[in-house]
């Protein structure tokens, strides 16, 4: 099994360092760079999740803390800070790369930041971004508004969704995803809530969602690295 190993890097002159977990497994064919939500910072249970099951896929991982997560404080950093943040792990992972393609995302306000980082400029090098959990809007007040931006990304978008998701309402979120056209996929998990957690009921583990997750984001990181073909669930 591959461990995670940690780095620092500097986001700029203003904001100094955070840290980052590098998870590359032998002979991976692909770099998945993830920012955390909000609430939880990169050492958060489902992100090391997502991370070992990707591992076992074939696919690297590189999380890494926003500032704000790094110094302790309750309180995201301004946009710009995060942005930036987002832009320095690219330029990072770049480089522990070793040429395998890169991808970027997160899950909720990560995959939210780096969406905003990459409509404002496109993020070198990467190749597509995956979103667990996109956060469409705050909790009781639908609307689109937050996904205004993602018509200005010109690069593959894969979205994971909960059915359940009180941040994204799907019907929207499948609105959203049609003006987007080809250049977004939205895999939903029946069931799941913004963190993809199913009820009893359900007949399903929230191990068994992790898995087709991590078999969705490999799968689609092949298709778009050119090395295979991507299956879809809406």
């Amino acid at each position: 099994m591959s461990r995670a190993k940690e780095i620092r890097f500097i986001v700029n002159e203003n904001t100094g360092a955070v840290s980052g977990l590098l998870m590359k497994p032998a002979g991976a064919h692909g770099l998945l760079i993830l920012g955390h939500g909000a609430g939880a910072g990169m050492r958060q249970k489902f992100l090391q999740d997502v991370a070992a099951k990707l591992a076992e896929r074939g696919v690297a991982t590189l999380r890494y803390q926003f500032p704000y997560m790094e110094k302790r404080i309750k309180r995201p950093d301004s946009p710009g800070v995060l942005s930036d943040t987002v832009r320095a792990a690219v330029k990072v992972a770049k480089k522990l790369a070793d040429g395998i393609p890169l991808f970027a995302g997160g899950k909720s306000m990560g995959g939210r930041m780096t969406s905003l980082a990459a409509a404002k400029e496109p993020l070198d090098g990467v190749r597509g971004l995956v979103f667990l959990g996109f956060p469409l809007h705050a909790a009781g007040a639908v609307s689109a508004e937050r996904g205004a931006h993602l018509t200005d990304i010109k690069i593959p978008m894969l979205f994971l969704q909960g059915s359940r998701d009180a941040l994204a309402n799907l019907k929207l979120l499948k609105t959203v995803c049609h003006r987007l056209g080809k250049n977004a996929e939205l895999f939903v998990v029946e069931g799941g809530d913004h963190s993809f957690h199913m009820l009893k009921r359900s007949g399903r583990s929230d191990d068994q969602v992790l898995n087709d997750l991590a078999d969705m984001v490999a799968s689609w990181m092949s298709l778009n690295s050119g090395q295979g073909r991507a299956r879809t669930s809406q």
